[in-house]
């Protein structure tokens, strides 16, 4: 069974997972689910364009820092107490800003990878999904080296499109599926020259499939969510 995604904000995705993460006893699973049905696509996936989480400033602000922020050597990544695993190094490595503390940015990578555990649980389409919108940011270097057993869904997700514009190169003929698409969701394939191929939409939001042909220069979506491919695409 499907768990179309509810209209509402992205960050809701961020709070059940955490809310179910804390959970005890046999609650696991159900919180799981619940999570994956309370996430929502958010402006950023309507775009097409993926949203990282911010890193939180050394002061502890909340203020993001600027991803050209100089990071620290491999050398001087060492956590207040113990120590960090080959694995957990690796993903660390050029991650981690100067004076901040990478037990922090170790925590990001591993509640990403609580996200897809509980998602897939519910469903593995709508894990793949949200790794293509970016709802799940920086998913691909979190599961390199936290939770390698969740690969098969980034390398799908590497060949989905997310809501927005995909031509050219970019673009792979075959046949894609959005397993959770609003109930705004629309669609235009377009050729040489603009010339449209295919057009639609869908104001049930249920599932949809679309056949990308040879043919086709451009796809073009809102309100779908992300485009999944089938088979092997």
């Amino acid at each position: 069974m499907r768990h179309p995604f509810l209209a509402g904000a992205a960050v809701a995705l961020a709070t059940a997972v955490l809310a179910a993460c804390g959970s005890s006893g046999g609650s696991g699973d159900e919180g799981g689910k619940a999570a994956a049905a309370s996430s929502t696509p958010s402006a950023a996936a309507s775009s097409g364009s993926p949203v990282a989480g911010p890193a939180v400033s050394p002061s502890g602000t909340g203020a993001p820092m600027p991803s050209t922020a100089p990071k620290a050597p491999a050398g001087a990544i060492t956590p207040a107490t113990g120590s960090f695993t080959k694995k957990q190094k690796e993903y660390l490595t050029d991650r981690v800003p100067k004076g901040m503390d990478p037990a922090a940015v170790l925590q990001t990578g591993q509640e990403t990878c609580d996200r897809l555990r509980y998602l897939v649980k519910a469903d593995r389409d709508i894990a793949v999904g949200a790794i293509v919108s970016g709802e799940v940011a920086d998913a691909e270097p979190a599961v390199a080296h936290l939770c390698p057993q969740h690969q098969d869904l980034v390398d799908r997700a590497a060949l989905g499109y997310a809501d927005g514009t995909h031509e050219g190169a970019a673009l792979r003929a075959g046949r894609y599926t959005a397993p959770s698409p609003t109930r705004a969701c629309s669609w235009q394939l377009t050729g040489a020259n603009g010339k449209e191929l295919g057009s639609g939409s869908s104001d049930t939001g249920k599932p949809v499939e679309i056949t990308v042909p040879e043919a086709a220069r451009a796809l073009t979506s809102t309100g779908c969510y992300a485009w999944l491919p089938e088979g092997d695409n």
